[in-house]
């Protein structure tokens, strides 16, 4: 990606509907419109669920490190020139399918998440992306996600 093109959390406040606790992305560092884009997740010891997922040695949920992956891949479809005649309206991304999910490492509060989201298919607003969600350069977790939008 030649030109580094970052979008920080009031861009992504514009792109997203979500909103805390369940906004996951904190920064994006680097993106190429329908191809791929590159995010950060801060986990910190003061989100909600941390207090019973485990109180004695806090994971990360791994269902929200899928929804850290898809908010991502969201927020790349959202820039995408298929969505123009719809952006300036109530558009909300939705699952249609998570294929090849696996974990490999739990995720800790003080780790930094990085997503990696490579758009491998378009067709008639279904998305399909290639995902791996990494700390220090390790594989947490990896999923091929699937998803549409629709006007709400």
């Amino acid at each position: 990606m030649a030109d580094q093109k970052e979008i920080d959390i009031h861009g992504i406040l514009k792109m997203l509907p979500h909103r805390y606790p369940f906004l996951l992305i904190d920064r994006v560092l680097d993106y190429e419109l329908d191809t791929s884009l590159t995010a950060i997740k801060n986990v910190t010891v003061n989100e909600p669920f941390f207090q019973g997922h485990f109180p004695e040695r806090p994971v990360f949920p791994g269902v929200l490190i899928l929804e850290a992956i898809a908010q991502a891949s969201a927020i790349l479809a959202s820039m995408s020139p298929e969505v123009d005649e719809d952006r300036n309206k109530n558009m909300i991304f939705l699952f249609a399918g998570i294929d090849n999910a696996r974990f490999k490492r739990p995720v800790e509060p003080g780790d930094q998440l990085t997503i990696n989201v490579n758009q491998t298919h378009y067709k008639r607003k279904i998305w399909k992306y290639s995902c791996e969600a990494s700390v220090d350069g390790n594989r947490a977790a990896a999923a091929d996600i699937i998803f549409t939008y629709r006007l709400v």
